[in-house]
Parts: structure tokens; C-alpha cells; sequence
């Protein structure tokens, strides 16, 4: 029974992803007449995100968390684009520097995620490093994904530091009655390894393209998880911080 409404309540928190998901396997087989797919997937994603914020699935302050993780997504998906990283090759209106608009919504899923699990499994944590080194660390490894291009990589190193910054965090988590705890980092780590089976789920409907997949689909490799898994970090740094400010805690 524990294990059943655990998976409910991981299954309800997926809504958004899920959605994605859907969206893009219909719409990569499903022709639509007179819009373009990416503007027809960013058109049901924000019809999506209403209805779930008047449903009552999402409060206004989630829905604010997501706005921001869209704009932290989208800042570096049009870089990566630029940089040749990846690309978006179907036609748009609502493409800016050939990035569409909707692939925002693809980072803002893992904040919906994160907001939505946090609130029905009564998340806590403990050993919370603080407001500054936490802070630090995530605003680090954003930076890292924009630099490595023309410096070393940094993120074997900035996943040291993390292991060093939350070794004494744990996250608390309630399921009907029970709670349990778990290591943040492996926390961490179980997430970004399910991010990345859902990257590849996205690229073979299309979301987007590697280099290596501009001719026939090919699983993204293993490398991916642990881009993943600090992007993970960073929205767990965000809604964590949110979360305690929100409670009116000052965790240290």
C-alpha cells in the first residue's frame, strides 16, 4: 500500500511531463492543418498549465516557479542552439534564433515536478548547507553549462562540491502516515538518470536533435545524466530556497 500511493503521488506530480510527452507523440503523427507543430505544441502547453493552475493542480506560486525556470531553460537553450549543440529543424513562428518557445516548458516540467512532489509528499529536508554556498554552487554550474564551450569543463569538479556541500542533507519525505529520508545526492542522481530516459523518449519524437541524430534516431548517451543531475540541483537549489522562505524558515 505504501509503495501504491507513493507511485500515485509520483504519477500525479508527472502531470506536466507527461503532457509533454503526449503532445509530442501526437503531434510528431498527428498533422494538424494551418499551424506550424512547435507553435501547436506551445499552444497546448500554456493551455495546459492554465488549466492545471484552475483546477487547483498548481498553485500561483508554483506556476511563478515555472515562469522562471522557462526563462532559465530558454536563456540556455539559445545558446546551445548557437553554439551547435543541438537544434530544432522544423519550421515556426514562435521560434527566436531557431529556438522555439515551448522548449522552455521542458525545463519548467522538472520545477513543475519538483513544486508538485515537494507538496504531496510533505518533503522536508535536514543539514540544508544554506541560503549562500547552496546559491553559489547552483548559480556555478548554470554558468558551467555556458562556459565549457570555450574553457575547461568544470562539472567532475562541481559534482565533488556537491557531494561535499549536501553530504549532510537529507530530504524527508512522507508517504500516507510513514516518513522516510533519503541522501539528497542520490536524490539527485535517481532524478537526472529519469530525465534522462525521458530525453530520449523527447528526441525520438522529435523535441529536438543532436548532431548525431540529424539522419536516424540514437539513444543519447550515458554522458547526458550527469548534465542532468546538476541541472537537477539547480531547481532543487530554487524551490528549496523558495519553499523555506514561503514556511518562513532559515534553514543553515
Amino acid at each position: 500500500m505504501q509503495l501504491l500511493h507513493f507511485g500515485y503521488q509520483q504519477a500525479m506530480s508527472c502531470i506536466f511531463p507527461v503532457t509533454i510527452f503526449g503532445t509530442l507523440a501526437i503531434s510528431k503523427w498527428l498533422n494538424v492543418p494551418f499551424i506550424y507543430r512547435y507553435d501547436l505544441i506551445l499552444l497546448v502547453l500554456i493551455a495546459v498549465q492554465y488549466l492545471m493552475y484552475r483546477s487547483g493542480l498548481e498553485t500561483l506560486d508554483e506556476i511563478k516557479v515555472i515562469c522562471v525556470f522557462h526563462i532559465i531553460g530558454l536563456a540556455l537553450e539559445l545558446y546551445k542552439v548557437q553554439m551547435g549543440s543541438w537544434s530544432y529543424p522544423e519550421e515556426g513562428y514562435s521560434k527566436l534564433f531557431g529556438v522555439p518557445l515551448y522548449s522552455g516548458f521542458m525545463y519548467a516540467s522538472v520545477a513543475s515536478y519538483m513544486c508538485q512532489v515537494w507538496r504531496r509528499l510533505k518533503m522536508d529536508m535536514t543539514g540544508w548547507p544554506g541560503m549562500v554556498p547552496a546559491s553559489a554552487l547552483g548559480a556555478a554550474i548554470y554558468l558551467n553549462f555556458f562556459t565549457h564551450h570555450f574553457i575547461p569543463d568544470f562539472r567532475w569538479w562541481l559534482m565533488t562540491l556537491v557531494a561535499i556541500v549536501f553530504w549532510k542533507t537529507w530530504i524527508h519525505y512522507t508517504v500516507r502516515t510513514k516518513t522516510y529520508r533519503m541522501p539528497l545526492t542520490i536524490a539527485f542522481l535517481l532524478v537526472g538518470f529519469f530525465i534522462w530516459l525521458a530525453e530520449n523518449i523527447a528526441t525520438f519524437f522529435g523535441a529536438w536533435k543532436y548532431p548525431n541524430q540529424q539522419e536516424i534516431w540514437q539513444p543519447v548517451g550515458f554522458g547526458k545524466i550527469s548534465s542532468w543531475f546538476l541541472l537537477v540541483i539547480i531547481s532543487v537549489i530554487i524551490v528549496a530556497q523558495l519553499k523555506f522562505v514561503k514556511a518562513g524558515k532559515h534553514k543553515t
